[in-house]
């Protein structure tokens, strides 16, 4: 059997190819309108998680856990963003108990697959398939990715949070000092950003309805966790240094600044989502014989 060509090899385009192609794609298949449609999903589902996190983080052991989260959060969102992000949760926080812990889980994981099932017909879209699957297949498919990626995200911040206090609890009791500490926040860090890489590559090899090899990497991923962080750092900036979101939109600027933060970062898992459909169409062009020509599911 003929091994797979690998998908760096960008089946067979150039960059530039690439671009065309994607550009093309970009409007054809209304990628910025269902982004649209995926931040409307996510923003339902981001305060029943909060609810779920703040009861969850509250039985958990360590001091101010959520706390140290939610600073790392205000890294990543605007600043107007992150303090309607905290207003909420305070509010949460306040009135939550644990008899909530069940109830909040539910809300969120179904608030978050049906965010999933809108991701599903967008992918479907950018490999130009028509999903034949039954809906309760659908529905439980964005159930198990929801879940297995709300466990993977949950992790990769709870390191991110907690690696540090590891790190420097193993270098007092090894004797190395600070090298250690600061090796293992390196450490902690990369795993947080592979775990990150894992969640992308589930919702693109399960979400689509078409038969993929499992691939760890791929372009689309890659670009997509680089664009998602640069999109978030350069949006800080602007924020923060260019306009004054709460002068021109009053109160309401923080929301304003967490659905833009949540459409844009739809664009860029679409955007992925586009770059890989590409690759393997056009590596189905080549001749390719694993590879999928648009609107096909399986290999011929």
């Amino acid at each position: 059997m003929r091994a797979r060509t690998s998908p760096w090899s960008l089946g067979g385009l150039s960059l530039r190819e690439l671009g065309a192609r994607l550009w093309n794609e970009l409007w054809q298949d209304e990628v910025l309108d269902r982004a649209a449609a995926l931040a409307y999903y996510f923003l339902f589902a981001m305060f029943p998680a909060l609810l779920f996190l703040a009861t969850l983080f509250g039985l958990l052991p360590g001091p101010q856990l959520l706390d140290q989260l939610m600073g790392y959060a205000a890294r990543v969102l605007p600043p107007g963003a992150a303090t309607v992000v905290q207003k909420t949760l305070d509010q949460i926080v306040s009135g939550a108990g644990k008899g909530l812990l069940s109830v909040g889980a539910l809300v969120a994981l179904w608030g978050g697959s049906s965010g999933m099932v809108s991701a599903m017909t967008a992918l479907n879209v950018a490999y130009g398939v028509t999903d034949n699957r039954p809906w309760w297949k659908r529905r439980l498919i964005a159930l198990g990715l929801t879940l297995g990626c709300s466990i993977l995200v949950l992790l990769g911040l709870l390191l991110i949070v907690v690696g540090p206090r590891i790190g420097s609890m193993m270098a007092g009791f090894l004797s190395v000092g600070g090298i250690f500490t600061r090796a293992w926040s390196v450490i902690s860090i990369s795993i947080a950003m592979f775990l990150a890489l894992v969640v992308i590559a589930l919702v693109y090899y399960f979400a689509p309805a078409v038969e993929q090899d499992w691939r760890w990497l791929t372009p689309g991923s890659a670009v997509c966790l680089f664009l998602w962080l640069a999109m978030s750092v350069v949006l800080r900036v602007y924020v923060t240094r260019v306009i004054d979101y709460n002068a021109a939109y009053g109160s309401i600027g923080g929301v304003i600044l967490l659905v833009l933060w949540l459409y844009l970062s739809s664009v860029v898992l679409l955007l992925g989502a586009e770059i890989n459909a590409e690759i393997e169409h056009a590596a189905a062009q080549q001749g390719e014989p694993s590879a999928k020509s648009e609107g096909e599911r399986r290999a011929a």
